[in-house]
């Protein structure tokens, strides 16, 4: 055998041997890749496809260069995967970040959401619970009415034997007749009037008070106490000294915001 076909045999068995190193060191080290960075699923068949194709022209193209110039171009090669992989790894994980960012996001705003229709709900709920009761009045005592309500007109007093205003109706009843709420409230006050003598004044919701005068008594009740439509809270007696010359009676009026009213106009059947 010549020495010319030797060399030729021993350049090709060096060549030979490089290319199945090569292809055992990028396998080892693409296994490890893979095993490092499957979680992320960053090395695809594409991926080590596009490399190996690489790998077959540095190979290629280093078949006659001696071992220390194909160290390099794998090196070079591996080095280029790496920083393949590494860019693709910071992109996933500014997608994902960015996708919970949003997802927070849409969370904080759904809460928020949910928080002020809470608000509201609650709002309306304690509205609604709040709002007053309607006011509606009942006759304080059994009796005929024997002197209507003028506020503008004028009627005859047989105690003052003069024409004048009367700002509620006299109901006539029995002497220690039992005096009721005429709507629920509180016992705003319970003094003697120098005109109208023992009187309570009731408070009740919507600006409306009720004043029973003329009362014999009125222990039933004292200032500040809750009663309920129909509650006893006095009896009839003749303490109205504008009104002394009249037969027992309860003088009763009611008042809106101050103003008094006709209570006529309020008292159910």
């Amino acid at each position: 055998m010549s020495e010319k076909y030797k060399k030729v045999l021993i350049a090709f068995g060096i060549t030979l041997g490089l290319t199945v190193v090569t292809f055992a060191v990028i396998f080892i080290s693409y296994t490890q890749k893979l095993k490092n960075t499957s979680d992320y699923g960053l090395v695809t068949t594409n991926t080590i496809n596009s490399v190996v194709d690489n790998e077959n022209e540095n190979v290629s193209q280093t078949s006659g260069s001696d071992d220390l110039t194909i160290n390099e171009a794998l090196n070079q090669t591996l080095d280029n995967f790496n920083n393949t992989n590494l860019v693709q790894g910071e992109t996933l994980n500014t997608t994902s970040t960015s996708t919970e960012n949003v997802a927070t996001s849409e969370e904080s705003q759904t809460n928020e959401s949910a928080e002020t229709t809470n608000t509201e709900t609650t709002e309306e709920t304690s509205q609604e619970v709040e709002k007053p009761e309607p006011v509606s009045f009942i006759a304080p005592v059994s009796g005929e009415i024997i002197t209507d309500y003028a506020d503008e007109s004028l009627v005859y007093s047989d105690t003052l034997k003069e024409w004048t205003t009367h700002l509620g109706i006299d109901i006539k009843a029995e002497k220690t007749s039992v005096v009721v709420a005429s709507c629920s409230g509180t016992v705003k006050s319970i003094k003697n009037d120098p005109r109208y003598g023992l009187t309570i004044t009731i408070s009740h919701n919507d600006g409306f008070e009720t004043v029973y005068s003329n009362l014999l008594s009125s222990e039933f009740v004292n200032e500040g106490d809750k009663v309920e439509q129909g509650q006893t809270i006095g009896t009839v007696g003749e303490s109205a000294s504008f009104e002394i010359a009249e037969v027992p009676h309860l003088h009763f009026e009611i008042y809106k915001d101050g103003q008094p009213v006709n209570p006529t106009s309020y008292l159910s059947e």
